[in-house]
């Protein structure tokens, strides 16, 4: 069954939303040459902890971490350890967290230290693909229109959205119903419904979609070495037909986040970027 939350729910969700992104930014704050992923997790876990809230990755089904570390060809689920990050490569950090029984999920990737060109674009287009994809997550849409304008918008620039791993709705749990794919085609699925709450987590690729496990059971890797970078956020659909609010990004509306990228892209274009920047900064946990 799929959950519709009313306004108190949301608002909890909200609240576990805003801690996972200080968490999420003070972590990514942390990235660059000789670090450890072992370091990125325990600051995670202890900045969650401090907070009143739990890891929500850490024994989900034995998961041994409260982050995902993913680098280079690893696409999600990487397990923090004694890697060393070195300059160019890049980094997927996925986290979450339950904060007074309800979830928040997100995840970002950034270049360690300087990266490519290749790579720097890469990033942006898979955050890019995020934002396409959401601006369909209106209600009365089908849940296919996400998928469906993520892959679209990759597969124009050349790059391929994994198959094999998805989305989900979120809630009281890490993972409910439904499935979120970044691909399909457009009108099949339920119908969303304000209320909906779902974390919408593109992962593309530079190669080809096929995927495989690793043999520690968790960490997935693009079958030709292909770089991956990974994008999400939980966010809610809202009535009328609305732009989606994205939980785990408070404070920020999908037509800013947009403006904010095209600035990246085109930086003499506006100062939305600075803007961005400004109403992001976080305080200290």
């Amino acid at each position: 069954m799929i959950g519709i939350r009313n306004p108190a729910q949301l608002q909890k969700m909200r609240e576990a939303g805003a801690l996972l992104r200080e968490v999420l930014e003070r972590v990514r704050g942390e990235v660059a040459p000789g670090v450890t992923t072992r370091h990125l997790d325990q600051l995670a876990e202890r900045l969650i902890r401090k907070n009143g809230a739990a890891p929500s990755f850490l024994h989900y089904n034995g998961f041994p971490a409260s982050l995902c570390t993913s680098v280079d060809d690893q696409v999600v689920h990487g397990i923090p350890g004694d890697t060393i990050l070195r300059e160019g490569q890049i980094l997927s950090v996925d986290g979450g967290l339950v904060l007074d029984g309800w979830q928040a999920d997100s995840a970002f990737t950034v270049g360690v230290g300087k990266i490519s060109a290749k790579a720097r674009a890469l990033i942006e287009a898979t955050e890019r693909s995020f934002y396409e994809g959401i601006a369909m997550a209106r209600e009365g849409n089908r849940l296919s229109d996400i998928g469906h304008a993520v892959q679209s918008y990759v597969e124009r620039l050349g790059l391929a959205p994994v198959r094999a791993l998805c989305g989900h709705g979120i809630g009281r749990r890490l993972h409910e119903e439904p499935e979120v794919p970044n691909y399909g085609e457009p009108g099949r699925g339920v119908r969303l419904r304000a209320g909906m709450t779902l974390a919408v987590e593109p992962m593309i690729v530079t190669g080809d979609w096929p995927v495989h496990r690793l043999r520690d059971g968790w960490t997935m890797v693009t079958d030709d070495g292909g770089l991956c970078a990974h994008y999400e956020h939980t966010i809610a659909i809202t009535a009328g037909g609305a732009d989606p609010e994205i939980l785990t990004l408070p404070g920020i509306t999908l037509a800013q986040a947009v403006q904010a990228l095209k600035a990246i892209e085109a930086p003499e274009a506006s100062r939305a970027a600075e803007d961005l920047e400004a109403s992001l900064e976080v305080s200290a946990l």
